[in-house]
């Protein structure tokens, strides 16, 4: 199958590889020019533009990093929507707000394009060994179109709803998720403080009612190595927490935890580690109560 892909960055790039290794005739194309030559070396065709992808693609797909560059790449002048011809399926991988995604779909229906939304859970290394978590936001008569292609990035594939369900639903998962690695740096640090070492947290907590995805992810292999190197990159999942916040403004919720958690990774931010992993947040509580949770 002819296929296009948008984004060739830190998850974009071993989604791509993925698919040139499964033997699909690839179109690509982003600004970093180094990425694309990468994707050249090993079978993939190199683009102009998303407007040339398209043309060149039977289903195109993004990952981008916001929601204002997915509709730039969508809507622009040299844009998908521009280079697609009726009957061609834009699958968007990247985490973006849920209206906005519905209202690029609107506007790719106006051209016989189906828009489906697909974010990803599990991170580079999900995405290298193709065992990401995609939750597929699209009509229910289009699924099968897409299932085999996905099946090549994603081991858990479920359609959680119509366009924008994708989104919304990762925006619940990843509000838990940075919410859950911000009380685990609280903890770790309180624990570290009362004189507790962090492989006796570790081992305890691992098996009591504390346990989490975030410890058994980020304790040992980030934590306690002291190696922040990304994983999933504070910058990023601020930008989540940012969308829940803004999408449950738009609904008049209060979330107060979340509300809580964004500070955090703020602080971080503020400090330089905004592409460090998320479980660097921790040095912020260390850097304050003046101790290490690793040794």
């Amino acid at each position: 199958m002819r296929l296009g892909f948008i984004g060739l960055g830190a998850m974009g790039k071993p989604m791509a590889k993925r698919l040139v290794a499964a033997s699909h005739k690839l179109f690509v194309y982003d600004v970093a020019g180094s990425a694309v030559e990468e994707l050249e070396k090993l079978g993939a065709h190199g683009c102009s533009s998303p407007f040339e992808v398209a043309k060149e693609a039977e289903i195109t797909f993004l990952s981008l990093p916001n929601s204002a560059i997915v509709a730039g790449v969508v809507t622009g002048e040299k844009g998908v929507l521009s280079g697609a011809d009726e009957g061609h399926i834009i699958i968007d991988l990247s985490s973006v707000d849920p209206e906005s995604t519905r209202k690029l779909a609107a506007k790719a229906a106006e051209k016989s394009i189906e828009y489906m939304d697909a974010p990803v859970s599990g991170g580079v290394t999900g995405a290298e060994a193709g065992t990401l978590a995609i939750m597929l936001g699209a009509k229910e008569t289009s699924v099968e179109k897409v299932l085999l292609i996905l099946a090549h990035l994603g081991k858990r594939i479920v359609h959680v709803g119509d366009v924008g369900a994708g989104n919304a639903v990762k925006i619940v998962n990843n509000l838990l998720l940075g919410a859950n690695m911000a009380v685990l740096a609280e903890a770790l640090v309180l624990g570290r403080k009362l004189g507790l070492e962090a492989g006796i947290m570790h081992e305890v907590i691992g098996r009591s009612s504390g346990k989490s995805y975030v410890l058994d992810a980020k304790m040992e292999n980030f934590i306690m190595k002291g190696d922040f190197n990304p994983g999933f990159a504070v910058d990023l999942q601020y930008k989540d927490l940012g969308l829940a916040v803004d999408a449950a403004r738009e609904i008049k919720m209060p979330l107060p935890m979340t509300s809580q958690a964004i500070q955090l990774f703020e602080m971080a931010r503020a400090k330089g580690y905004g592409g460090e992993d998320m479980s660097s947040v921790i040095k912020i509580w260390e850097d304050l109560m003046g101790t290490r949770v690793r040794k």
